[in-house]
Protein backbone atom coordinates (compact mmCIF):
# COMPACT_ATOMS: atom_id res chain seq x y z
CA UNK A 1 0.00 0.00 0.00
CA UNK A 2 1.41 3.44 -0.87
CA UNK A 3 2.44 5.46 2.16
CA UNK A 4 2.07 8.79 0.38
CA UNK A 5 -0.81 10.46 -1.43
CA UNK A 6 -3.35 13.10 -0.45
CA UNK A 7 -6.72 12.57 -2.09
CA UNK A 8 -9.01 15.00 -0.28
CA UNK A 9 -9.06 17.81 2.26
CA UNK A 10 -11.22 16.10 4.89
CA UNK A 11 -10.84 12.35 4.38
CA UNK A 12 -9.22 10.39 7.18
CA UNK A 13 -5.71 11.70 7.80
CA UNK A 14 -3.20 8.86 8.07
CA UNK A 15 0.24 10.42 8.02
CA UNK A 16 1.39 14.00 8.49
CA UNK A 17 4.61 16.01 8.61
CA UNK A 18 5.20 18.74 11.22
CA UNK A 19 8.13 20.73 12.60
CA UNK A 20 8.24 21.57 16.30
CA UNK A 21 9.48 24.96 17.55
CA UNK A 22 13.25 24.98 18.03
CA UNK A 23 16.39 27.12 17.97
CA UNK A 24 15.02 29.14 15.03
CA UNK A 25 12.36 30.61 17.31
CA UNK A 26 14.92 31.56 19.93
CA UNK A 27 16.49 33.70 17.19
CA UNK A 28 13.35 35.86 16.97
CA UNK A 29 13.84 39.29 18.52
CA UNK A 30 11.78 42.48 18.36
CA UNK A 31 14.20 43.66 15.66
CA UNK A 32 14.26 40.47 13.58
CA UNK A 33 10.77 39.00 13.86
CA UNK A 34 9.17 41.15 11.15
CA UNK A 35 11.85 40.22 8.61
CA UNK A 36 11.29 36.58 9.57
CA UNK A 37 7.53 36.99 8.98
CA UNK A 38 6.45 36.79 12.63
CA UNK A 39 4.34 39.53 14.14
CA UNK A 40 6.14 39.30 17.48
CA UNK A 41 8.52 37.16 19.48
CA UNK A 42 7.14 33.98 21.00
CA UNK A 43 7.58 32.24 24.35
CA UNK A 44 9.42 29.25 22.91
CA UNK A 45 9.10 26.83 25.82
CA UNK A 46 5.33 27.34 25.92
CA UNK A 47 5.09 27.01 22.14
CA UNK A 48 6.99 23.71 22.36
CA UNK A 49 4.60 22.38 25.00
CA UNK A 50 1.59 23.46 22.98
CA UNK A 51 3.00 21.91 19.82
CA UNK A 52 3.63 18.64 21.69
CA UNK A 53 -0.02 18.71 22.78
CA UNK A 54 -1.07 19.31 19.18
CA UNK A 55 0.96 16.28 18.08
CA UNK A 56 -0.35 14.11 20.93
CA UNK A 57 -3.95 14.88 20.02
CA UNK A 58 -3.33 13.83 16.43
CA UNK A 59 -1.57 10.65 17.53
CA UNK A 60 -4.47 9.82 19.86
CA UNK A 61 -6.61 9.61 16.72
CA UNK A 62 -4.27 7.07 15.16
CA UNK A 63 -2.40 9.52 12.93
CA UNK A 64 1.31 8.90 12.29
CA UNK A 65 3.11 12.20 12.96
CA UNK A 66 6.57 12.72 11.48
CA UNK A 67 8.70 15.66 12.64
CA UNK A 68 11.05 17.32 10.16
CA UNK A 69 13.75 17.75 12.80
CA UNK A 70 13.78 14.02 13.54
CA UNK A 71 13.76 13.08 9.87
CA UNK A 72 16.61 15.47 9.10
CA UNK A 73 18.64 14.02 11.98
CA UNK A 74 18.08 10.55 10.54
CA UNK A 75 19.30 11.43 7.07
CA UNK A 76 22.24 13.56 8.22
CA UNK A 77 23.72 10.40 9.68
CA UNK A 78 24.07 9.25 6.07
CA UNK A 79 27.29 10.63 4.50
CA UNK A 80 25.68 10.92 1.06
CA UNK A 81 22.68 12.85 2.37
CA UNK A 82 24.85 15.08 4.57
CA UNK A 83 27.05 15.96 1.60
CA UNK A 84 24.00 16.60 -0.60
CA UNK A 85 22.57 19.10 1.90
CA UNK A 86 25.83 20.88 2.71
CA UNK A 87 26.78 21.14 -0.96
CA UNK A 88 23.67 23.26 -1.38
CA UNK A 89 23.68 25.15 1.91
CA UNK A 90 27.33 26.17 2.21
CA UNK A 91 28.40 27.86 -1.01
CA UNK A 92 30.40 30.95 -1.92
CA UNK A 93 27.21 32.72 -2.96
CA UNK A 94 25.45 31.97 0.31
CA UNK A 95 28.14 32.33 2.99
CA UNK A 96 31.05 34.08 1.24
CA UNK A 97 34.16 32.62 -0.34
CA UNK A 98 36.30 33.55 2.69
CA UNK A 99 34.22 31.26 4.91
CA UNK A 100 32.97 28.44 2.71
CA UNK A 101 35.67 25.83 3.30
CA UNK A 102 36.08 26.35 7.05
CA UNK A 103 32.36 26.62 7.74
CA UNK A 104 31.69 23.50 5.70
CA UNK A 105 34.41 21.60 7.56
CA UNK A 106 33.06 22.65 10.96
CA UNK A 107 29.44 21.80 10.10
CA UNK A 108 30.52 18.48 8.64
CA UNK A 109 32.18 17.61 11.96
CA UNK A 110 28.98 18.02 13.99
CA UNK A 111 26.76 15.17 15.15
CA UNK A 112 23.59 14.82 13.10
CA UNK A 113 21.25 16.25 15.76
CA UNK A 114 23.40 19.35 16.25
CA UNK A 115 23.77 19.87 12.51
CA UNK A 116 19.97 19.67 12.16
CA UNK A 117 19.60 22.27 14.89
CA UNK A 118 21.83 24.70 13.01
CA UNK A 119 20.39 24.04 9.55
CA UNK A 120 16.92 24.98 10.80
CA UNK A 121 17.92 27.37 13.58
CA UNK A 122 20.58 29.22 11.62
CA UNK A 123 24.33 29.62 12.04
CA UNK A 124 25.18 33.01 13.48
CA UNK A 125 28.61 34.62 13.43
CA UNK A 126 28.75 33.92 17.16
CA UNK A 127 28.02 30.20 16.78
CA UNK A 128 31.15 29.25 14.89
CA UNK A 129 34.37 28.42 16.76
CA UNK A 130 36.78 31.28 17.44
CA UNK A 131 39.56 29.46 15.62
CA UNK A 132 37.75 29.53 12.28
CA UNK A 133 40.74 30.54 10.22
CA UNK A 134 39.39 33.50 8.27
CA UNK A 135 40.47 36.85 9.76
CA UNK A 136 37.17 38.24 8.52
CA UNK A 137 35.24 36.41 11.23
CA UNK A 138 35.98 38.92 13.98
CA UNK A 139 35.29 41.77 11.60
CA UNK A 140 31.93 40.24 10.74
CA UNK A 141 31.10 39.86 14.43
CA UNK A 142 32.10 43.44 15.17
CA UNK A 143 30.03 44.82 12.32
CA UNK A 144 26.93 42.73 13.00
CA UNK A 145 26.71 41.00 16.36
CA UNK A 146 23.47 39.31 15.33
CA UNK A 147 24.47 38.38 11.78
CA UNK A 148 24.13 34.93 10.22
CA UNK A 149 26.10 32.79 7.81
CA UNK A 150 22.99 30.63 7.47
CA UNK A 151 19.74 32.44 8.36
CA UNK A 152 17.21 30.80 10.70
CA UNK A 153 14.03 29.23 9.34
CA UNK A 154 11.35 29.76 12.01
CA UNK A 155 8.56 29.34 9.47
CA UNK A 156 9.33 25.62 9.26
CA UNK A 157 6.72 25.57 12.04
CA UNK A 158 4.23 26.02 9.20
CA UNK A 159 5.08 22.84 7.32
CA UNK A 160 2.13 23.20 4.96
CA UNK A 161 3.86 25.64 2.66
CA UNK A 162 7.18 24.36 1.38
CA UNK A 163 5.82 21.21 -0.30
CA UNK A 164 2.31 20.12 -1.30
CA UNK A 165 0.99 16.59 -1.81
CA UNK A 166 -1.56 16.51 -4.62
CA UNK A 167 -3.13 13.10 -5.15
CA UNK A 168 -0.26 10.70 -5.88
CA UNK A 169 2.54 13.25 -6.25
CA UNK A 170 4.15 16.26 -4.63
CA UNK A 171 5.28 19.78 -5.48
CA UNK A 172 8.55 21.23 -4.17
CA UNK A 173 7.52 24.80 -3.74
CA UNK A 174 9.52 27.91 -4.73
CA UNK A 175 8.15 30.21 -2.06
CA UNK A 176 7.45 33.92 -2.31
CA UNK A 177 9.60 35.35 0.47
CA UNK A 178 13.37 34.72 0.27
CA UNK A 179 13.49 34.08 4.04
CA UNK A 180 11.40 30.94 3.46
CA UNK A 181 12.88 29.53 0.27
CA UNK A 182 15.52 27.38 1.97
CA UNK A 183 12.81 25.44 3.82
CA UNK A 184 12.05 23.62 0.59
CA UNK A 185 15.63 22.35 0.34
CA UNK A 186 15.45 20.58 3.72
CA UNK A 187 12.14 18.89 3.01
CA UNK A 188 13.37 17.88 -0.45
CA UNK A 189 16.37 16.22 1.21
CA UNK A 190 14.03 14.26 3.48
CA UNK A 191 11.94 13.07 0.52
CA UNK A 192 15.09 12.11 -1.34
CA UNK A 193 16.95 10.24 1.40
CA UNK A 194 14.70 9.21 4.28
CA UNK A 195 13.40 5.61 4.18
CA UNK A 196 9.89 6.91 4.91
CA UNK A 197 9.88 8.48 1.43
CA UNK A 198 12.90 7.39 -0.59
CA UNK A 199 11.44 3.94 -1.36
CA UNK A 200 8.13 5.35 -2.63
CA UNK A 201 9.23 6.23 -6.20
CA UNK A 202 7.88 9.76 -5.78
CA UNK A 203 6.22 11.73 -8.55
CA UNK A 204 7.07 15.43 -8.64
CA UNK A 205 4.51 17.79 -10.15
CA UNK A 206 6.59 20.97 -9.80
CA UNK A 207 9.91 22.12 -8.39
CA UNK A 208 13.47 20.86 -8.46
CA UNK A 209 14.16 17.44 -6.88
CA UNK A 210 17.87 18.21 -7.13
CA UNK A 211 17.43 21.11 -4.71
CA UNK A 212 19.47 23.66 -6.64
CA UNK A 213 16.75 25.79 -8.23
CA UNK A 214 14.70 27.06 -5.30
CA UNK A 215 14.00 30.41 -6.95
CA UNK A 216 11.96 30.47 -10.14
CA UNK A 217 11.42 34.15 -10.80
CA UNK A 218 7.74 35.02 -10.67
CA UNK A 219 6.64 31.37 -10.46
CA UNK A 220 5.90 31.12 -6.73
CA UNK A 221 3.82 28.47 -4.99
CA UNK A 222 2.93 27.85 -1.34
CA UNK A 223 1.06 24.93 0.16
CA UNK A 224 -1.43 27.06 2.06
CA UNK A 225 -2.93 27.79 -1.35
CA UNK A 226 -3.09 24.16 -2.54
CA UNK A 227 -6.08 21.88 -1.90
CA UNK A 228 -6.55 18.51 -3.66
CA UNK A 229 -10.24 18.24 -2.81
CA UNK A 230 -11.12 15.07 -4.74
CA UNK A 231 -13.09 14.09 -7.84
CA UNK A 232 -10.07 15.10 -9.93
CA UNK A 233 -10.32 18.69 -8.70
CA UNK A 234 -7.53 20.82 -7.25
CA UNK A 235 -8.10 24.25 -5.71
CA UNK A 236 -5.19 26.69 -5.82
CA UNK A 237 -5.30 30.17 -4.34
CA UNK A 238 -3.74 32.99 -6.35
CA UNK A 239 -2.99 35.96 -4.17
CA UNK A 240 -0.18 37.32 -2.06
CA UNK A 241 2.17 34.34 -2.33
CA UNK A 242 1.14 32.01 -5.17
CA UNK A 243 1.28 33.22 -8.77
CA UNK A 244 -0.40 32.30 -12.02
CA UNK A 245 3.05 31.54 -13.43
CA UNK A 246 3.33 28.60 -11.01
CA UNK A 247 -0.33 27.60 -11.07
CA UNK A 248 -0.47 27.13 -14.82
CA UNK A 249 2.71 25.01 -14.79
CA UNK A 250 1.30 22.78 -12.06
CA UNK A 251 -1.98 22.48 -13.96
CA UNK A 252 -0.16 21.42 -17.15
CA UNK A 253 1.80 18.75 -15.29
CA UNK A 254 -1.27 17.37 -13.55
CA UNK A 255 -3.31 17.32 -16.75
CA UNK A 256 -0.52 15.72 -18.80
CA UNK A 257 -0.27 12.91 -16.24
CA UNK A 258 -4.03 12.46 -16.02
CA UNK A 259 -3.77 13.18 -12.29
CA UNK A 260 -6.42 15.92 -12.28
CA UNK A 261 -9.31 16.94 -14.49
CA UNK A 262 -9.76 20.50 -13.32
CA UNK A 263 -7.90 23.19 -11.39
CA UNK A 264 -10.05 25.87 -9.81
CA UNK A 265 -8.03 29.03 -9.27
CA UNK A 266 -9.22 31.12 -6.34
CA UNK A 267 -8.21 34.67 -7.27
CA UNK A 268 -7.72 36.34 -3.88
CA UNK A 269 -7.19 39.98 -2.98
CA UNK A 270 -3.49 40.51 -2.21
CA UNK A 271 -3.92 41.18 1.49
CA UNK A 272 -2.29 39.78 4.60
CA UNK A 273 -5.81 38.84 5.73
CA UNK A 274 -5.85 36.51 2.70
CA UNK A 275 -2.24 35.35 2.88
CA UNK A 276 -3.23 31.92 1.54
CA UNK A 277 -6.48 30.29 0.50
CA UNK A 278 -6.49 28.30 3.75
CA UNK A 279 -6.33 31.55 5.71
CA UNK A 280 -9.94 32.13 4.70
CA UNK A 281 -11.34 28.74 3.62
CA UNK A 282 -10.96 25.12 4.73
CA UNK A 283 -12.90 21.84 4.54
CA UNK A 284 -14.40 20.27 7.67
CA UNK A 285 -16.18 17.30 6.06
CA UNK A 286 -17.39 16.16 2.66
CA UNK A 287 -20.00 18.93 2.58
CA UNK A 288 -19.07 21.47 5.30
CA UNK A 289 -16.54 24.26 4.78
CA UNK A 290 -15.57 27.18 6.93
CA UNK A 291 -14.99 30.60 5.41
CA UNK A 292 -14.11 34.17 6.27
CA UNK A 293 -16.91 35.77 4.28
CA UNK A 294 -15.41 39.28 3.85
CA UNK A 295 -12.70 37.64 1.73
CA UNK A 296 -14.32 34.51 0.30
CA UNK A 297 -17.20 36.59 -1.06
CA UNK A 298 -14.58 38.48 -3.08
CA UNK A 299 -12.82 35.44 -4.51
CA UNK A 300 -13.01 35.22 -8.30
CA UNK A 301 -13.11 31.52 -9.34
CA UNK A 302 -11.34 30.65 -12.58
CA UNK A 303 -11.48 27.12 -13.98
CA UNK A 304 -8.59 25.51 -15.82
CA UNK A 305 -9.11 22.35 -17.87
CA UNK A 306 -6.91 20.69 -20.47
CA UNK A 307 -7.56 21.80 -24.05
CA UNK A 308 -5.08 20.55 -26.66
CA UNK A 309 -6.60 22.90 -29.23
CA UNK A 310 -5.93 26.06 -27.22
CA UNK A 311 -2.61 27.86 -27.81
CA UNK A 312 -1.81 27.54 -24.10
CA UNK A 313 -3.07 23.97 -23.86
CA UNK A 314 -5.55 25.17 -21.26
CA UNK A 315 -9.24 25.97 -21.33
CA UNK A 316 -9.55 29.01 -19.05
CA UNK A 317 -12.91 30.33 -17.93
CA UNK A 318 -14.10 32.69 -15.25
CA UNK A 319 -16.86 30.85 -13.40
CA UNK A 320 -20.30 32.44 -13.36
CA UNK A 321 -21.05 31.27 -9.80
CA UNK A 322 -19.51 32.13 -6.44
CA UNK A 323 -16.31 30.42 -5.35
CA UNK A 324 -18.03 28.07 -2.90
CA UNK A 325 -20.76 27.23 -5.41
CA UNK A 326 -18.14 26.57 -8.09
CA UNK A 327 -16.26 24.18 -5.81
CA UNK A 328 -19.44 22.37 -4.78
CA UNK A 329 -20.51 21.95 -8.40
CA UNK A 330 -17.11 20.48 -9.31
CA UNK A 331 -17.41 18.00 -6.44
CA UNK A 332 -21.02 17.15 -7.21
CA UNK A 333 -22.26 18.24 -3.81
CA UNK A 334 -23.86 21.26 -2.19
CA UNK A 335 -21.44 22.73 0.31
CA UNK A 336 -22.65 24.15 3.62
CA UNK A 337 -20.64 27.12 4.84
CA UNK A 338 -19.90 27.89 8.47
CA UNK A 339 -18.70 31.48 8.50
CA UNK A 340 -16.09 32.86 10.86
CA UNK A 341 -18.44 34.00 13.60
CA UNK A 342 -18.98 36.91 15.96
CA UNK A 343 -20.04 40.53 15.81
CA UNK A 344 -18.24 42.79 13.30
CA UNK A 345 -15.34 43.22 15.73
CA UNK A 346 -15.26 39.57 16.79
CA UNK A 347 -15.22 38.28 13.23
CA UNK A 348 -12.08 40.29 12.50
CA UNK A 349 -10.44 39.12 15.73
CA UNK A 350 -11.20 35.46 15.07
CA UNK A 351 -9.95 35.76 11.52
CA UNK A 352 -6.68 37.23 12.85
CA UNK A 353 -6.46 34.17 15.11
CA UNK A 354 -6.92 31.74 12.20
CA UNK A 355 -10.54 30.91 12.90
CA UNK A 356 -10.95 29.50 9.38
CA UNK A 357 -7.60 27.66 9.28
CA UNK A 358 -8.74 24.23 10.42
CA UNK A 359 -7.08 20.83 10.07
CA UNK A 360 -9.53 18.03 9.32
CA UNK A 361 -8.52 14.73 10.95
CA UNK A 362 -11.46 12.85 9.45
CA UNK A 363 -14.87 13.88 8.09
CA UNK A 364 -16.53 16.05 10.72
CA UNK A 365 -13.54 16.25 13.09
CA UNK A 366 -11.20 19.25 12.95
CA UNK A 367 -8.48 20.89 15.01
CA UNK A 368 -8.53 24.64 15.66
CA UNK A 369 -7.36 27.26 18.12
CA UNK A 370 -9.10 27.51 21.49
CA UNK A 371 -9.48 31.27 21.42
CA UNK A 372 -11.87 31.25 18.46
CA UNK A 373 -14.85 30.55 20.69
CA UNK A 374 -17.59 31.96 18.47
CA UNK A 375 -16.45 30.13 15.34
CA UNK A 376 -15.86 26.90 17.25
CA UNK A 377 -19.39 27.11 18.66
CA UNK A 378 -20.83 27.69 15.19
CA UNK A 379 -18.95 24.66 13.92
CA UNK A 380 -20.26 22.53 16.79
CA UNK A 381 -23.79 23.68 15.99
CA UNK A 382 -23.20 22.47 12.42
CA UNK A 383 -22.24 19.02 13.69
CA UNK A 384 -18.46 19.45 13.49
CA UNK A 385 -16.31 18.23 16.39
CA UNK A 386 -13.61 20.79 17.16
CA UNK A 387 -10.51 19.58 19.01
CA UNK A 388 -8.87 22.70 20.40
CA UNK A 389 -5.21 23.58 20.80
CA UNK A 390 -3.69 26.58 22.53
CA UNK A 391 -3.27 29.64 20.32
CA UNK A 392 -1.28 31.75 22.76
CA UNK A 393 2.17 31.24 21.21
CA UNK A 394 1.80 29.02 18.12
CA UNK A 395 -0.46 31.54 16.41
CA UNK A 396 1.98 34.44 16.58
CA UNK A 397 3.29 33.61 13.12
CA UNK A 398 -0.29 33.78 11.79
CA UNK A 399 -0.89 30.12 11.10
CA UNK A 400 -3.34 27.59 12.49
CA UNK A 401 -3.72 23.82 12.52
CA UNK A 402 -3.73 23.43 8.75
CA UNK A 403 -0.70 25.67 8.37
CA UNK A 404 1.33 23.63 10.87
CA UNK A 405 0.82 20.34 9.05
CA UNK A 406 1.78 18.84 5.72
CA UNK A 407 -0.40 15.76 5.14
CA UNK A 408 1.42 13.07 3.18
CA UNK A 409 -1.26 10.36 3.33
CA UNK A 410 -4.99 11.13 3.39
CA UNK A 411 -7.99 9.11 2.24
CA UNK A 412 -10.34 10.16 -0.58
CA UNK A 413 -13.87 11.39 0.09
CA UNK A 414 -15.57 11.38 -3.32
Amino acid sequence: MPEVGVHSEAGRLRRVLVCRPSLAHLRLTPDTCADLLFDEVIWVEKAQRDHADFVAKMESRGIEVLDLLDLLTDILDQPVARAWVLDRKVTDDRVGAAFTDDLRSWLDSLPAAELTEYLVGGVSYRDVPDDLSSPLLQVARDLDQMGFFIPPLPNTLFMRDNTSWIYGGVTLNPMYWPVRQQETLLTTAVYRFHPAFADQDLTYWFGDPDGRNLFRGLATLEGGDVMPVGNGVVLIGMGERTSQQAITQVAHTLFDAGAAAQVIVAALPKLRAAMHLDTVFTFCSEDVVTAFAPITDRIVPITLRPDPNAPSGLDVHRADTSFVETVGKALGTKLRTVATDGDPFGVQREQWDDGANLLALEPGVVMGYDRNTATNKALANAGIEVITISAGELGRGRGGGRCMTCPVLRDPLY
